[in-house]
C-alpha cells in the first residue's frame, strides 16, 4: 500500500487546527515545502499554503502576532481527496487539480485517514519522466503575464501577488526584457523573520528596511527561460530541478512571449490519456 502511494506523493507535514501561523511557517522553511496539511486524529480537515498565509495577513485587520493566530482561521476546508488504492493516481490527481483549480490532492485510506499528498510539483516530476516529445511549450503556455520591474518596491511586488491571487511575477528590466521571477519563495528565502525568531506579521519582507528595497535587490539577472518550441517535458524537468513553479517563455531576442507553469503541466497531464486515445482512433488528430 505505502510503496504504491510513495511513488507519487510528497512526504506530508501536518499540524492541528489550533497550531499557529508561526508553527506553519517554521515547518515550511525547515522542510522546504509550500503547504501544511491540517489534521485531527490523523483525519485531514484542511490545508494551508504559503499563499494563504500571505493573503490572510494582508487583509486581516487585527494586530495579533503570528504565534497567536490559529490555522483554523485561514485554512481551506474544501479538500479534494483520492483513495490510496485508486488506479492511476497521478492522472486522476491531475484531473482533480485541473477541474477544481487546486494545487494538491490529499491521499486517504479506507478510514479516511491521511496517507499522502500529491502536489503540482509531484506531477511535474512524473510528467518530465514519462511524456517526452508529446507536447511543445507553446501548446500549454499562458500569454497572459503579470510583470513587475526590477526598480519596483518589494511592497509593490507583494501587493501584486496578493491582489492577483498568483504565485509569481515575471521581473523585467527598464526595456521590458525579462530578467527573472519573484515569488513567495523569493520573499521567504530572504526573510529576516526566520533568522530573528520572532512572531512579527511582516515575515515576508526581508528586513525592517524593506520599504526602501527594490525587487532588483532580491532578483538578479539570472533568467531561467524556455522557448515556445521546446519540449513541455523539458520545462517540467527544469521546474523540478530548480524547484520553481513557473518559467518565462522568451523568443530568440530575449523578449517575453509567455509563461509556462506547473498549472499548465497539470493541465497537459490531465488531457494526455484522452489525446492518446484519440490519436489511436484517428492518427490525423495530431
Amino acid at each position: 500500500m505505502m510503496t504504491k502511494v510513495q511513488r507519487f506523493t510528497t512526504p506530508v507535514i501536518t499540524l492541528g487546527p489550533e497550531d499557529t501561523i508561526n508553527d506553519a511557517l517554521f515547518l515550511m522553511q525547515k522542510n522546504d515545502i509550500k503547504r501544511i496539511a491540517i489534521v485531527r486524529d490523523n483525519l485531514p480537515i484542511g490545508i494551508v499554503t504559503e499563499r494563504d498565509i500571505g493573503r490572510f495577513l494582508q487583509y486581516d485587520k487585527t494586530t495579533k502576532p503570528l504565534d497567536k493566530i490559529p490555522l483554523q482561521d485561514l485554512m481551506s476546508r474544501n479538500l479534494v481527496t483520492i483513495h490510496f488504492d485508486d488506479e492511476d493516481i497521478p492522472l486522476q490527481s491531475a484531473i482533480r487539480m485541473d477541474t477544481f483549480q487546486i494545487s494538491s490532492v490529499i491521499v486517504v485510506d479506507n478510514d479516511g485517514k491521511l496517507v499522502g499528498i500529491i502536489t503540482k510539483s509531484d506531477l511535474a516530476r512524473n510528467f518530465a519522466a514519462l511524456y517526452n516529445r508529446v507536447y511543445r511549450v507553446e501548446d500549454y503556455m499562458s500569454k497572459k503575464i503579470i510583470t513587475c520591474r526590477k526598480v519596483d518596491s518589494l511592497n509593490f511586488a507583494l501587493d501584486m501577488l496578493n491582489k492577483n491571487k498568483i504565485s509569481r511575477l515575471v521581473v523585467t528590466d527598464n526595456e521590458g526584457k525579462p530578467i527573472g521571477v519573484i515569488s513567495y519563495d523569493t520573499f521567504l528565502r530572504n526573510s529576516g523573520f526566520f533568522k530573528a525568531n520572532k512572531s512579527t506579521r511582516d515575515y515576508l519582507l526581508p528586513s525592517t528596511t524593506a520599504k526602501e528595497m527594490r525587487v532588483g535587490n532580491l532578483v538578479k539577472d539570472e533568467l531561467l527561460a524556455v522557448d515556445k518550441d521546446d519540449d513541455l517535458a523539458k520545462a517540467a524537468k527544469l521546474m523540478t530541478e530548480y524547484k520553481v513553479s513557473g518559467i518565462p517563455v522568451v523568443d530568440s531576442t530575449g523578449s517575453l512571449e509567455g509563461i509556462v507553469s506547473s498549472t499548465d503541466i497539470v493541465k497537459a497531464y490531465s488531457e494526455i490519456e484522452t489525446h492518446f486515445r484519440l490519436i489511436k482512433k484517428d492518427p490525423h488528430f495530431v
